[in-house]
């Protein structure tokens, strides 16, 4: 919800999903620029995600989040992430590559 608020006060249309079954319900119906994937989710690892959104909507760009592992920075970018961002990161470092990556 955090990043909901930092984004609607820049102007950005966001919506929030918080399961990959429902980020993939939501992708069915709509298809966003960008997707903002944690990686520990309740019913799954965004990783594991990341093969069939690049798959299934390959113009839709990945920023990777997560705070766990910074092994998981390169084995998001080599499945298909278009970013990463490890925990914590400010909000400047969030708008600069989300900008980066939609322009």
């Amino acid at each position: 919800m955090l990043l909901n608020i930092l984004l609607e006060t820049e102007h950005m249309k966001v919506s929030h999903v918080k399961t990959l079954a429902a980020a993939k319900a939501f992708l069915e119906e709509d298809e966003p620029d960008l997707i903002l994937l944690d990686n520990r989710l309740p019913d799954g690892y965004g990783i594991d995600f990341l093969a069939f959104v690049k798959a299934n909507y390959p113009a839709v760009k990945i920023v990777m989040i997560s705070g766990v592992d910074a092994a998981a920075a390169d084995a998001a970018l080599e499945t298909g992430a278009d970013s990463f961002l490890a925990k914590p990161f400010h909000k400047k470092d969030l708008y600069n590559t989300i900008n980066n990556l939609l322009n």
